[in-house]
C-alpha cells in the first residue's frame, strides 16, 4: 500500500512539474526590457575646492614631515582623502583632507612645548 501511494504521488509531481513551463508568454506578460541608464555626457571630476583642499592637505603633511611632527592621524585622512578623490567624492575629499591639514598644523605646532614637565628645582 504505502509503495502505491509513493509511486503515484511521485507520478502527480511529475506530471505537474511537467505543465509549469510549458504555456506560452503573451507579449503582454512578458517583462519589459529594462531601460538603460543614460550616460552621463561629462566624465565624473573633483571639484576646484576639492582639488585645492587636497593639494593643501598634501603639503601640510610635507612639512609635518620634514620637521619630524607628522602624526598618524594625518596619514591616515591623507589616504581617506586620496581614496575619495579616486571615487569623485568631492565633499569626502575636502573633509578628510581639512582633518588631515588641520592634524598636520598641530603636529608642528607641538613641536614647540617643552620635552618634559619637569618641575624646577627647589
Amino acid at each position: 500500500m504505502k509503495k502505491t501511494l509513493i509511486a503515484l504521488s511521485s507520478a502527480a509531481m511529475l506530471v505537474l512539474s511537467g505543465c509549469e513551463g510549458t504555456a506560452p508568454v503573451r507579449e503582454e506578460d512578458a517583462p519589459a526590457p529594462k531601460a538603460e541608464a543614460p550616460m552621463p555626457s561629462e566624465k565624473p571630476s573633483l571639484t576646484d575646492a576639492a582639488k585645492a583642499a587636497l593639494a593643501q592637505a598634501r603639503a601640510d603633511a610635507k612639512e609635518a614631515k620634514s620637521k619630524k611632527a607628522l602624526w598618524t592621524t594625518v596619514q591616515d585622512e591623507l589616504k581617506n582623502a586620496e581614496s575619495a578623490a579616486a571615487e569623485f567624492d568631492s565633499q569626502a575629499v575636502i573633509q578628510h583632507a581639512k582633518t588631515a591639514s588641520e592634524h598636520a598644523r598641530l603636529g608642528i605646532e607641538q613641536t614647540k612645548y617643552p620635552l618634559t614637565n619637569v618641575a624646577a628645582p627647589k
